[in-house]
């Protein structure tokens, strides 16, 4: 009876620690996505801004560049 009892109590213990492992996978997966569509939003602005200044074009480039390098690393 106690092997039984002990046994129910490990399988409990093991599936709790499955669906914590889920709710964490799910939880990194949201994080990314958020990241994702905030750095999105960044390249969107980026591109809409129209400047004749070189310097200034040059900046919005090097920044466009470091935000694409992060989208695709969180890809």
């Amino acid at each position: 009876m106690a092997n039984a009892v002990q046994e129910l109590e490990v399988e409990i213990e093991e599936g709790s620690a499955k669906e914590e492992a889920k709710r964490q996978a799910d939880l990194k997966r949201q994080d990314r996505a958020r990241q994702i569509q905030g750095l999105e939003l960044q390249r969107e602005n980026i591109l809409s801004q129209r400047t004749s200044n070189a310097s200034r074009r040059t900046a919005l480039e090097a920044a466009l560049a470091q935000i694409e390098a992060q989208i695709e690393t969180l890809k």
